[in-house]
């Protein structure tokens, strides 16, 4: 079950800049608003929202903007609810994409990702076109001075997958399993980064430099939306 990590973050894509600070916040704001919704407001009860409390912390966002994020997940701070929808769409040779959104209103979302991809080169599919080839699986990165004990209690919690990194592991659960791997992996004392529900592709294309450029357009306009929150590919 044991291999060097396939998985990688898209190389183009833009890392936290002063440029790019109100999106993330923006986009970390949402999530730990659905995840209140979800589980609650308590980091103790609801570790979703605990590791996306850590995470938004490690980008530097205020205080306030958290607790704030928090008490309208929970129904205190007012506000619509937030939904969380997913599109598929068709990118130029033969890339594949999955969209994620939260948003307040589905019809706005929706409108949007068909505009941009229209305009881009893409094309908007129904349901299952494009995610037949994706593996829907929970995904958190392990750190440990010993990656064979922690690959060995990795597989005992429940992990379907382990793949190795250069300073860890990057463990892979089904996903009705992703929070009880991650809770018995926590209480064993391991250190646990990045958590999240993603997408894998089970079969990838490489693009030329040239191709690659056209990818990147579509990409950024998508990236852009405010309702987008995330977009998975197969790309290699």
């Amino acid at each position: 079950m044991s291999g060097h990590s396939k998985w990688h973050s898209i190389k183009h894509k833009k890392g936290v800049t002063d440029a790019k600070r109100a999106k993330v916040f923006s986009r970390l704001a949402k999530m730990i608003i659905v995840a209140a919704q979800q589980g609650g407001g308590d980091p103790e009860m609801n570790s979703t929202l605990k590791m996306l409390i850590a995470k938004a912390r490690s980008s530097n966002m205020p205080k306030d903007n958290i607790e704030r994020a928090i008490k309208s997940g929970t129904g205190e701070g007012g506000g619509a609810k937030l939904e969380e929808v997913v599109y598929e769409a068709m990118g130029p040779h033969g890339t594949q994409m999955i969209i994620t959104c939260t948003t307040d209103n589905t019809n706005r979302a929706l409108t949007e990702v068909k505009t941009a991809l229209k305009k881009t080169g893409g094309k908007f599919v129904p349901t299952g076109s494009v995610s037949f080839n994706f593996s829907h699986v929970g995904r958190m990165r392990l750190k440990s001075d010993d990656l064979d004990t922690a690959e060995l209690e990795a597989i005992d919690a429940g992990a379907q997958d382990v793949l190795r990194e250069d300073d860890g592991l990057i463990v892979l659960t089904e996903m009705s399993a992703f929070h009880n791997v991650q809770k018995m992996l926590s209480e064993k004392g391991f250190e646990i980064s990045d958590a999240e529900i993603t997408y894998i592709p089970s079969q990838t294309v490489e693009l030329s430099d040239d191709e690659m450029g056209a990818y990147e357009k579509l990409y950024d306009v998508i990236d852009d939306l405010d309702d987008v929150q995330d977009i998975y590919d197969n790309l290699a």
